[in-house]
């Protein structure tokens, strides 16, 4: 079974995260919530969290794919752990994947992960993507990196993970079930 770690801290965008979360579920990928702080945060619109771990208690390495959401200062309060920061770095070296929608593509930029690769963010952060060929595209992936615009997209996100992750076949199954048209 395909493994990924959503990562969340108080702050960050929680449609983007659940949504993304959400899909790959129900795609029969083994997604676990992990927080950064405490196991409690307190997304950018008040709604609280209960995560499944945090991330001094989480192996990283049976990962298939690392999730980070944006917003703000959730993208910001990502950025602050080292260890994160370090985990990124070690699962692109390794061959695994990442993800990054709305703000926390800056975080990729500002890692080096995005040298000559498309990417996109949200509008007003492209200078942060270091390296990056910017687009416009919602959702884009290059190589082992998939970036997206923002919310708008999420949904759109996590059926690209799917793709990516399971195949067409099953991320299809799932667009039809969600009842996705687009």
């Amino acid at each position: 079974m395909k493994k990924v770690y959503a990562f969340i801290a108080d702050g960050s965008e929680e449609v983007e995260c659940l949504t993304v979360t959400d899909i790959l579920k129900r795609g029969g990928v083994d997604v676990t919530l992990v927080s950064v702080g405490g196991k409690e945060i307190i997304s950018s619109h008040g709604v609280r969290i209960i995560t499944d771990e945090t991330l001094d208690n989480v192996d990283l390495s049976d990962c298939d794919m690392l999730f980070l959401p944006g917003g703000m200062p959730g993208t910001l309060n990502l950025g602050k752990s080292e260890l994160l920061m370090s985990e990124v770095l070690r699962a692109v070296n390794s061959g695994k994947r990442v993800s990054a929608i709305c703000a926390a593509p800056l975080l990729l930029g500002r890692l080096g992960l995005l040298q000559e690769k498309k990417a996109t963010c949200f509008p007003g952060f492209e200078s942060e993507l270091v390296g990056a060929k910017v687009v416009t595209e919602g959702v884009v992936t290059d190589g082992l990196i998939t970036t997206a615009r923002g919310l708008g997209f999420a949904l759109d996100l996590g059926l690209e993970l799917l793709a990516l992750l399971q195949g067409k076949e099953i991320m299809e199954k799932v667009k039809s079930a969600v009842q996705y048209r687009y």
